[in-house]
């Protein structure tokens, strides 16, 4: 595993080089990214900062990676790693309050669309953990997929109150939603530095 240098004259001259580039790929960027974002075995909480940076909810990776334990000894890989776990445990949650809040529901339409949700938020727990074995065999791509596909499991829950006839989509689902979504984005940044 590579180690963090210290932000030398030659680590700056390289930043200016890929900087100035006209049009760097993709993936000279993420090999960039990936080389200056790696840490030393003792830890490296701005690791997190320098990483999050990177992604589309700056305040949310930060605060969501530093309450996670150990968080501050882990490499991109381990932060990512940590992001789809968050997101495997609000997928886990949210698939256990809709369907507990679907059977005590009076209203048969209400019913079925929260047990349908509890159904694709286990699809999307089950993407995630799909995405963490893909993590572990350093297969970016597939994990990518996976935090997707997460992604689109609430999606399709939502979709289903969009239907006629159909209750109001629950606030508390709307909240669990946004989060899980913002959670499946940023792995997907992280992810995206590795490969």
């Amino acid at each position: 595993m590579p180690s963090f240098v210290p932000f030398s004259s030659y680590s700056f001259s390289v930043v200016v080089v890929v900087l100035l580039l006209p049009n760097p790929t993709p993936s000279l960027t993420s090999a960039f990214a990936l080389a200056t974002l790696t840490t030393v075995p003792g830890g490296d909480l701005d690791l997190i900062r320098r990483t999050c940076n990177s992604t589309t909810y700056f305040d949310l990776c930060v605060s969501s990676l530093q309450s996670y334990p150990n968080s501050s000894k882990a490499d991109v890989k381990g932060l990512s790693t940590i992001v789809v776990n968050l997101g495997i445990s609000n997928a886990t949650s949210t698939s256990t309050y809709a369907s507990r809040v679907a059977k005590r529901s009076r209203d048969p339409v209400l019913r079925s669309a929260l047990g349908r949700c509890a159904g694709r938020y286990a699809d999307a727990r089950d993407a995630l953990r799909s995405a963490l074995d893909a993590l572990s065999a350093e297969n970016y791509d597939f994990a990518s997929v996976d935090v997707s596909a997460a992604a689109g499991y609430a999606d399709t829950c939502h979709s289903l109150f969009r239907l006629s006839p159909a209750p109001a989509y629950p606030a508390e689902m709307a909240r669990r939603e946004e989060a899980l979504v913002r959670l499946c984005t940023i792995a997907t940044d992280i992810i995206s530095l590795l490969g």
